[in-house]
Order: structure tokens, then C-alpha cells, then sequence
């Protein structure tokens, strides 16, 4: 899968240095890790001592940021997507979220990016989870630019957060105007096209791209959305977008629950457009691999979006 633009540093490693910066400069912040090793070569300067390694013990780490974040501090939490999801949900509903506290979890290893590991580290059930909670922001960067400028959103904004990464180095997207801005859709293609294409995080925005170029070639126009802010979902945006009745959602998640089940129920009480899924499939992936390779596994790829695309739009006439 080629990329549109050139290779950027992991949003993972970009997103620990901003907060260190970020550290200095305010005393409220603290930075919470559950053993990542992604702090090892950051330089924590005056600000060392409000970095804490609670070590691989997800719910502690949840109720210490919550304890703190009560004490008036900002806790910025750091711990692989799955375990944010799962092992640490009640910590996150109940302690966090409950109480709208200013809890920020930076969660690694989004989407199948862990491939290496294996399926108990794959993240495909996160954004389902988390969406579901009340006063829970969940976001989803498309770049690692985007990522440190939401980080820096969110910090800024009421209440706590989720912000979903991968591992790896993934492309840049293309420069564009106005900068990314928390719970506002990105147009990267103009409104208007035949069908409508929305993605959120690395790759299914960069698939969505690639997509919209290859059904350009075929004389279809896509509009395609940046989702990156799944909740609160940018409705507005969203309904423009879909008026050609024709809307399609690319995602690292599973089909079910994350930013695909997000559009369909947006557009379902609206009556506004037909909606198609493209996500993994409702299996597990027993097996190790590269991020790409699995992505191709799960059917997750411009071939996919294409056809779906000029098949959506071969079953019901183009809207006027």
C-alpha cells in the first residue's frame, strides 16, 4: 500500500516528546506509564519527577490517574489500546469517566498495528468499547502531526480523553487547510462527489485517498472525510457529506461498533443515506504478521473500498 506522502516519525514517539515539552511548562501535568519503554530516551528535565512507571498493571494505573486528576492534577496515561478497552474498562468508566475527570489516555498499538504480537495485543474492539462511555472523548489520528496537535486539543479541553495510535511510522497526509481541530471532520476531498468515503486513523484514511484516485480514473467523484474525532461525532460535516446517498466507512477496528457502526447510526435516524462497512470481519486473527499484511488479511484495502464503492453505486440511481 503506498502512502501519500513521505514517511513521518510513529505518532507514538512524536506524542511522548510533546508531552515532556509540554510538562515544563505546566506543573498540573503529570505523566503516567505502564512499563511502554517508549520514555526511555525522553528527557523529562525539571519535570522528571511527575513521570510515574506503575508497570503492566492497566486498572492501577486508571484509578492513580483518577486519584490525581481529583488532587488537581492532569494525568496523560500511557498504555497499549487493548488493555486501555479491556483489562482497565471498569477503572476507565467508573473512576474516570463517571466523574469527567481530566484523565488523558494515550493508548499504542491501535487497530491490528501490534501484529507482531499477536491477537492478544490486537486493538479491534477499542473505539466499540469506549465510544459507549459518557464524557469520553475518543480520537483518532490520521498522522503523527495530527496526533501531537489533538494531544495538545485535548489537554487544552474539559473532561477526559482517549487518543488511539499505532506502533510504526505511517505516511504524512498531504498538507491542508485549516489545520486539524478536535470534533470537526477534515474534508480531504470536496463535498459533492457520487459517493462518500469516511475513514479515521493511518491507514483507512490513506486508503480512502487511494480509493477516491482510483475511482476518479473511473469517472466516479469521492468525497472523503478524516474522522478523526469519532466521538463527539461531527454530525454536521457528516450529513453534508452524505447527501449523494451513497456513504461508505473504512477502519483499523472490527465492522462492528467503532467509527463505521458511529456513521451508520448517524445517517440511520436521519434517513439520510445507505451505508457500507469495511472493517475487519467478525473473527479473531490467530497469528503474527506486519500491520499492512494484516490489514490485507482483514480485507481492509483500496480494492475493497473501490469495489464497494461501484457497487453501491450500480444498485440505486446517483442522487441529483
Amino acid at each position: 500500500m503506498s502512502g501519500t506522502g513521505p514517511p513521518d516519525r510513529p505518532a507514538r514517539e512524536v506524542c511522548a516528546e510533546l508531552v515532556a515539552e509540554l510538562m515544563l511548562a505546566d506543573e498540573r501535568l503529570v505523566c503516567l506509564d505502564s512499563d511502554t519503554g517508549q520514555f526511555a530516551r525522553v528527557d523529562f528535565g525539571a519535570a522528571a519527577d511527575r513521570y510515574v512507571n506503575l508497570g503492566i498493571a492497566e486498572q492501577n494505573l486508571l484509578g492513580a490517574a483518577a486519584g490525581l486528576a481529583r488532587a488537581g492534577r492532569i494525568p496523560i496515561v500511557h498504555t497499549m489500546a487493548t488493555f486501555a478497552a479491556t483489562r482497565a474498562l471498569e477503572a476507565v468508566k467508573i473512576d474516570v469517566a463517571f466523574g469527567g475527570l481530566p484523565v488523558h489516555i494515550v493508548a499504542t498499538h491501535g487497530g491490528l498495528s501490534a501484529g507482531s504480537l499477536g491477537p492478544s495485543h490486537h486493538a479491534l474492539e477499542d473505539v466499540a468499547v469506549l465510544r459507549t462511555l459518557p464524557n469520553l472523548r475518543v480520537v483518532v489520528p490520521a498522522d503523527a502531526a495530527d496526533a501531537a496537535c489533538l494531544l495538545r486539543q485535548c489537554l487544552a479541553g474539559p473532561g477526559p480523553s482517549y487518543l488511539r495510535l499505532g506502533r510504526e511510522a505511517t505516511p504524512r497526509l498531504p498538507p491542508r487547510l485549516p489545520p486539524v481541530r478536535l470534533g470537526r471532520a477534515q474534508v480531504l476531498r470536496p463535498v459533492g462527489g457520487d459517493v462518500t468515503i469516511v475513514g479515521c486513523g493511518p491507514h483507512p484514511v490513506r486508503l480512502a485517498m487511494e480509493a477516491a484516485d482510483a475511482l476518479a480514473a473511473c469517472g466516479i467523484a469521492a468525497t472523503v472525510l478524516d474522522m478523526h474525532t469519532v466521538k463527539p461525532l461531527d454530525v454536521a460535516a457528516l450529513t453534508a457529506a452524505a447527501g449523494n446517498g451513497t456513504v461508505l466507512t473504512v477502519e483499523d477496528h472490527w465492522a462492528a461498533g467503532g467509527l463505521g457502526s458511529a456513521v451508520a447510526e448517524c445517517l440511520a435516524e436521519r434517513g439520510i443515506a445507505r451505508v457500507r462497512r469495511i472493517g475487519a470481519p467478525d473473527r479473531f486473527f490467530p497469528f503474527a504478521g506486519e500491520h499492512g499484511d494484516l490489514l490485507e488479511r482483514a480485507g481492509v484495502t483500496v480494492d475493497r473500498v473501490v469495489a464497494t464503492a461501484r457497487a453501491m453505486l450500480a444498485e440505486a440511481p446517483r442522487r441529483p
